[in-house]
């Protein structure tokens, strides 16, 4: 079987494959700083044929913890940078978060609408959640159409999604009316295919331990709110 030449691998790979190599203890100091100086060839060539900038779709999926801590992230960093951004909660807004009275310092940038009544074994009307999702997403909407608004968290529609309370097409042809350079970031457990297909960033957090499941340990300050 004959082996890959770098010609022959795509950036990933040819990445992947030097830090294979310096990770060996029995490269000199020569030939690590050649692999390190031939990485940092790869890496410019990547960024310098990189598009600009584009308006991402994102989706943070999965039974892992940290889907909307990791949406939050790219909140805080949009507001660092002087951006608009409205966020959209579709199940926790029978919670009073942390965020949002942290958010409040930034009232000038930020809209926060927490439309949901909790989670769905917590209201037991399926009538009352389909209306409150279809609210939600109306609201979603004026912002994804929006121009002035760079960012737009619909934080736990994917719930809303896989429990059928909005037809995926809705949501698919609603993100398809955004502006070019807006990002828009769906969280939640079961993302279903059709929205992971079209999104441009897909990350799935993967529960190994969790400390209510494995210790009965309830939701904390700081840590789930």
């Amino acid at each position: 079987m004959k082996n890959d030449t770098p010609q022959e691998l795509n950036p990933d790979q040819q990445i992947g494959r030097l830090i294979d190599q310096v990770m060996s203890s029995s490269l000199t100091d020569e030939q690590y700083r050649k692999k390190m100086q031939r990485r940092k060839e790869v890496q410019d060539k990547r960024i310098a044929e990189a598009v600009p900038e584009k308006g991402l779709i994102i989706v943070n999926t999965g039974n892992g913890k940290g889907k909307t801590t990791a949406a939050l992230g790219m909140v805080l960093r949009s507001l660092g940078h002087g951006y608009k951004v409205a966020i959209i909660q579709f199940i926790k807004g029978s919670w009073e978060p942390s965020e949002k009275r942290v958010f409040s310092y930034w009232e000038d940038q930020i809209e926060f609408h927490a439309m949901g009544e909790g989670f769905t074994w917590e209201t037991q009307d399926r009538d009352r959640d389909l209306d409150k999702a279809s609210a939600a997403w109306e609201k979603s909407l004026e912002y994804i159409r929006n121009p002035d608004f760079q960012l737009v968290l619909l934080d736990e529609i994917n719930i809303a999604l896989k429990m059928a309370y909005l037809p995926v097409e809705d949501v698919l042809a609603g993100l398809a009316q955004k502006p070019a350079n807006k990002h828009v970031i769906l969280t939640g457990r079961g993302a279903p295919p059709a929205l992971i297909e079209r999104a441009d960033l897909v990350t799935e957090m993967t529960l190994v331990k969790h400390p209510f499941r494995d210790q009965g340990v309830k939701a904390q300050p700081g840590i789930e709110y």
